[in-house]
C-alpha cells in the first residue's frame, strides 16, 4: 500500500514506503478505515493512539498522530491510565487477538466493567500470526494451526466470543459491536461510532474486526475471502445490545 495518492486518510503519515504487513493482511485495511473515521470527527489532533506488541506494533508509524507502543496486553491499561492523566484526549487502544483475549482479557475486562472511556479496536483473525501462526482463544474447533496441526482439540474447545464476554460486563452506555473486513465501510462507520460513544457520552467502547491472514492461513485470495466468510457464520457480526446481554 503506498501511501502517495488521495485515497488516503488525510491523517495517515505522508511516507512513500508500502506497509509492512504481509500480503493481504487485514491490518491495513483496518487501520484505513479507523484513519477515514478520525478524519471523519475531525479529531487527528486531540487523538492519541496505543498498539500492542505482535502485529499491531506494525502500526506505530501509520497516522500523524501522537502514537505510543505498550507492553504485550497492556495496551488497554497504558491507555486508561494515558485517558486518566489527559481526559480531554481521545484515546484508542489498537490490540490483536493474543493481546486482548489471552495476555490482555483481565484488563479488557476491567475496562469494560469500570465503563473507563476510551476505545478499544481488537483484531480476530484467529491465530498468532506474528510468532508463526499459533492457535489462538479464537481459534475455531478443529482449527488447523501451527500448534494444532490436526485441528484445535474439542478439551480446547472452540473460538473464545469475546465481544459477547465483554457485552455481559459491561455497563448499558458501553458499545459493543463485531464487524468483518468484508464489508470495510461497516468498519468505518462502527469506529466513528465507538469514538463518539467515547467523545459525547464518557464511555467505553470496544470494536472487534474479523480479520484476514493469508500467510498463515496458507489460502489464495479466494479461498481467504471464504474462511472470512465462515468466521461471520461463527462470530455474529453487528452490535450487541444490552438486551442480548445473557444470551
Amino acid at each position: 500500500m503506498i501511501n502517495n495518492n488521495n485515497n488516503m486518510p488525510k491523517c495517515w503519515r505522508k511516507v512513500t514506503k508500502p506497509h509492512l504487513f504481509c500480503p493481504g493482511c487485514g491490518h491495513g485495511i483496518t487501520l484505513k478505515q479507523l484513519g477515514f473515521a478520525i478524519d471523519d470527527l475531525g479529531i487527528q489532533h486531540k487523538t492519541t493512539f496505543g498498539i500492542d506488541i505482535g502485529c499491531s506494533l506494525l502500526a506505530w508509524n501509520f497516522f500523524d498522530i501522537d502514537t505510543l507502543q505498550t507492553h504485550h496486553g497492556r495496551t488497554t491499561p497504558a491507555m486508561v491510565g494515558y485517558k486518566m492523566a489527559a481526559p480531554n484526549r481521545v484515546v484508542i487502544g489498537y490490540m490483536g487477538d493474543g493481546g486482548g483475549y489471552a495476555i490482555g482479557l483481565q484488563s479488557l475486562l476491567h475496562a469494560a466493567f469500570r465503563n473507563n472511556p476510551i476505545t478499544t479496536i481488537l483484531v480476530n483473525n484467529e491465530n498468532y500470526a506474528m510468532t508463526g501462526g499459533q492457535m489462538a482463544p479464537t481459534t475455531e474447533e478443529m482449527g488447523v494451526t501451527t500448534t494444532s496441526p490436526n485441528g484445535k482439540e474439542v478439551m480446547f474447545g472452540s473460538g473464545l466470543r469475546g465481544a459477547e464476554l465483554v457485552r455481559n460486563i459491561a455497563p448499558n452506555k458501553a458499545y459493543i459491536t463485531r464487524v468483518s473486513l468484508s464489508n470495510p465501510e461497516g468498519v468505518r462507520a462502527a469506529f466513528k461510532k465507538a469514538l463518539n460513544n467515547q467523545i459525547e457520552n464518557n464511555s467505553f467502547s470496544f470494536v472487534e474486526v474479523l480479520s484476514i491472514c493469508p500467510t498463515n492461513w496458507k489460502t489464495n485470495a479466494k479461498d481467504t475471502l471464504q474462511r472470512l466468510k465462515d468466521m461471520e457464520s461463527y462470530y455474529k457480526v453487528g452490535e450487541l445490545t444490552v438486551e442480548e446481554k445473557n444470551e
